[in-house]
Parts: C-alpha cells; sequence; structure tokens
C-alpha cells in the first residue's frame, strides 16, 4: 500500500491516539490539575453535552485519575461552559474557547433556527428580539420557558418556544449551574457569555482555525467529515487556502484526507485496549464516514434507542457494544450489550473496565455488571 494511502485501521489508530483513547493522559496531583483538564477540554476541540454528565464519562475515558469535582469545580468557577456550537447541540467548551467557536459557528445556529422555526418568526425584527432577550438573561438566568413567557407579550401572535430559540441563535447563551454539575440538579437556565465571562466574543473567529483544531483531535478527515463535525458548509475553499500548511493523504476509496503535519499517526497494527466511551461522545459522532471507529451496521443499532446514543464499548479500537448505567441511592447496575460474539480475554477486560467505570460513576454502594440487551 503507498505511504499516502491510509486504510481503516490507519485511521482508526490516527482517531484513538488524538482521542488519548490508545494511553489516557496522566493527570497532576498539584496546582497544574486544573490546567491540565482545560488542556484536554481545549485538544478535544469540546464534549458533546446535550445531556448534563456525558462529559465527565469522557474526561474520565481520557485523563488517569480524573474525578468529578475536577470538571464540576471549572463549570462553578466559569473556567469551562455549556453552549450551542457545534451541529447546533451543546458542547462543553473552555472559556478560551467559547470566544472563537461560537462566531465561527454562528452560520450553523441562523441555518437551524431558518429551518425549524422560520416560519413562525417570519416578519420580526431580529434585532429587537436579541436586544430584548439580552436584557432578559442578563438580568438574571432564565429557563426557554421562563423566557419565551416573557417575551411573549411584545410580539403577539408569535410562538413564545420560537421566540426563546430565537434568542438561543441571536445571543450566545450558556447554561449556567448547577445545572451539569456532578452531584447537584438544576434546570437548564441561560444567560449570555458576554455576562456570564465578563467579556466580548472574537470578531476575528474564523472557520479555518476551527478546521485546524478540528483536524488535530480528529484527523485524518475529509472536508466532507469536517463538515459533518462543524455542521458548517462549504467549507472546500477554506480548506484549500490551508493546504500549503496541511498534510495530504487519501483513503482506500481514493477520497483526499487532510491532516495537521505533526499530529500522530501510529501503525496500524498498534494494540487498542478495551474502552467504555460515553454517551454522545464525539468519538463516534464527527465523521461523514464513521466506519474508522463503527461498522454501518453497528451504528445503526447505536440510533435505535429513542434518541440516546448510548456509551460505547471499544473492542481493538472498534465499536463493539453499548453500555448504560442505572443507579439508585444504594446501588449501580452497569448493563453491557455486546453486538456479536468477543474473545474471552476482550470480554474479561471489559469486565475490568466496567468495574473502573462503576467506581468512577458510583463510589458508594454495591456494584453489578451485567452482560444482556439494554433496556
Amino acid at each position: 500500500m503507498p505511504a499516502d494511502v491510509l486504510n481503516p485501521r490507519a485511521l482508526n489508530r490516527a482517531l484513538l491516539a488524538r482521542q488519548m483513547l490508545l494511553r489516557p493522559a496522566p493527570l497532576p496531583a498539584g496546582p497544574g490539575r486544573a490546567g491540565a483538564v482545560i488542556e484536554m477540554v481545549e485538544h478535544l476541540a469540546g464534549l458533546q453535552a446535550q445531556a448534563p454528565f456525558p462529559p465527565y464519562y469522557g474526561l474520565w475515558s481520557r485523563l488517569d485519575g480524573f474525578r468529578p469535582g475536577d470538571l464540576a469545580e471549572l463549570l462553578v468557577s466559569r473556567q469551562v461552559v455549556r453552549i450551542a456550537l457545534m451541529r447546533s447541540t451543546i458542547h462543553l467548551v473552555s472559556a478560551r474557547d467559547c470566544l472563537t467557536f461560537r462566531p465561527a459557528i454562528q452560520p450553523v445556529l441562523d441555518r437551524s433556527l431558518t429551518a425549524i422555526f422560520g416560519a413562525r418568526l417570519a416578519g420580526l425584527d431580529t434585532g429587537a428580539l436579541a436586544e430584548a432577550g439580552r436584557a432578559l438573561v442578563d438580568a438574571e438566568p432564565r429557563t426557554f420557558s421562563e423566557l419565551g413567557a416573557l417575551l411573549a407579550p411584545g410580539w403577539p401572535g408569535h410562538d413564545p418556544v420560537a421566540l426563546a430559540q430565537g434568542v438561543r441563535t441571536l445571543v450566545p447563551l450558556i447554561q449556567v449551574p448547577p445545572r451539569a454539575v456532578w452531584g447537584a440538579a438544576g434546570q437548564a437556565r441561560h444567560t449570555s457569555a458576554e455576562a456570564w465571562l465578563g467579556c466580548s466574543l472574537d470578531p476575528a473567529a474564523s472557520p479555518g482555525a476551527l478546521i485546524t483544531r478540528y483536524l488535530g483531535a480528529f484527523g485524518p478527515a475529509t472536508v466532507a467529515d469536517v463538515q459533518a463535525w462543524s455542521g458548517l458548509t462549504r467549507l472546500g475553499e477554506v480548506v484549500d487556502r490551508l493546504r500549503p500548511g496541511l498534510r495530504t493523504f487519501r483513503d482506500e476509496r481514493g477520497r483526499e484526507l487532510f491532516d495537521m503535519p505533526d499530529a500522530p499517526r501510529p501503525a496500524p497494527g498498534t494494540p487498542a485496549p478495551v474502552r467504555l466511551v460515553a454517551e454522545f461522545d464525539n468519538l463516534v459522532l464527527s465523521h461523514a464516514d464513521r466506519t474508522r471507529v463503527v461498522s454501518d451496521e453497528h451504528r445503526q443499532r447505536l440510533y435505535t434507542r429513542n434518541g440516546i446514543f448510548p456509551g460505547t464499548v471499544l473492542v481493538d479500537g472498534f465499536v463493539a457494544g453499548a453500555w448504560r448505567i442505572a443507579r439508585s441511592r444504594s446501588s449501580a447496575v452497569l448493563t453491557i450489550e455486546l453486538f456479536g460474539p468477543v474473545p474471552a480475554t476482550d470480554r474479561d477486560a471489559i469486565t475490568a473496565e466496567g468495574e473502573r467505570l462503576l467506581g468512577f460513576a458510583a463510589a458508594g454502594g454495591t456494584h453489578e455488571i451485567r452482560f444482556g440487551p439494554l433496556a
């Protein structure tokens, strides 16, 4: 095989290396601990977070010694935030990345709003809506239900849900704690990024910088892959402008792949340990062609669970099953559904990794691991 052609296993190992799933990164015990967690969040170009707690599991699988409090403290101290970004989906990102990612991704949110709520917002002065919405959420964090109800009198005849979603698009809204703080509970309440972080978004933010961040975390990749991750379109010209600083490959189907020159690309035969990957993890959601980590058959099985994308089981680097934890006050049960037979040694490794996961997720009480269908 020519050196510039990468087969699926080569792409798989490159992805796992970028995602820190071949070898978790060390997490220092001293003053640099918080900085190391933020560095990982930034290295991953954010973690998908439409459910409150998957980012905790995502960081657990990538940082050796990670504890829930490591992330919870960063949310409370405003060093990381949850905000609508790639694919118009809530992501956990650093405060720094929030200021640059959001303006670069704004066209994705604009397009989503038009597609879903355009008819219900027809004829509306979006500038006035943004101004009124920002004033309300900056006065105090609001749920979307509260925000829509408060906006409705100013725009009679318009759907309050659409009005709130219009503000979500027009104003960068952060979900504030205690939402998504481990061990706490709270409704999704929102304020503006500017109010929460005390500074403005970066007016010079560009999709080019976003693309190089993506390649560092998910490459080598096609233009279609970048678009699938970000939700942005027409990125071919942007990638062409970046081409002099990138390295190019081909996959076995002849598609052009782009990558950062010095990014890791381990040999296809590099061993890949068993891993349990978080629900909604971008590892399995960030390429147009996801066969580098999950077969088409197994991907369909992941998408049949009432909109809940389960945690996944990696065996030899590829998705071989799914997992879910059911918790009560005194117990935690981890159910693992394998999509086919696996060698006994891998099953033992899955069990060991499951025990480690339960120790992280539910330190007290009894633990149980079951193999069988996810209910």
